[in-house]
């Protein structure tokens, strides 16, 4: 794993929270999506995600949509 992102599904990690919207998780839900883009993680929330799914699929930077 790279040292500049770490991983919220590890034992004792703060909340997770969506990288468009801001809405935040206690963990991790497995309906998030997870996206490295200049070494560093965004999450995004399923409904973020279900909204942009072509420009994910298309490995766009979150910046282009």
């Amino acid at each position: 794993m790279n040292d500049q992102t770490s991983d919220p599904a590890q034992p004792g990690a703060q909340s997770v929270v969506c990288s468009r919207c801001g809405k935040a998780a206690d963990s991790l839900p497995v309906t998030w999506t997870c996206s490295v883009e200049a070494g560093t993680r965004h999450y995004f929330c399923d409904d973020c995600a279900r909204e942009n799914l072509r420009a994910i699929e298309s490995r766009l930077d979150s910046a282009w949509w």
